[in-house]
């Protein structure tokens, strides 16, 4: 990718990764090919207001780890009732980055395939 192509790409989607792995996401896409520009610009990722929302409202309930693909940590927060309350509440100000790292690990993986 071009550095202009890469500038923009993280000026739109800045937001949704951990803000200390910008720098290497950066040097990632800038050695990526061409043919590669697409699928990077088109992947979709997980927005963190997003699953701010879902766990305030449908925390207790593992569902806005089900949208984060914790499959397992959904199940257990559904039958637990979210730990009682008490891991709902953690998630509350813990969720907006674990999206952000989610989303970080699946840029740098499009980058290493």
């Amino acid at each position: 990718m071009t550095e202009s192509e890469v500038n923009m790409f993280l000026a739109g989607n800045a937001k949704m990764f951990e803000p200390t792995m910008l720098h290497a996401i950066k040097s990632s896409l800038l050695t990526q090919p061409e043919s590669k520009t697409m699928t990077i610009q088109y992947t979709p990722f997980k927005d963190p207001v997003v699953s701010l929302i879902i766990s305030l409202f449908l925390g207790s309930l593992g569902i806005d780890r089900f949208y984060l693909g914790n499959v397992g940590l959904g199940v257990l927060k559904l039958i637990t009732f979210g730990g009682v309350g008490i891991w709902t509440f953690i998630d509350w100000f813990l969720i907006m980055g674990a999206t952000r790292k989610v989303n970080t690990d699946k840029i740098l993986q499009i980058c290493r395939l």
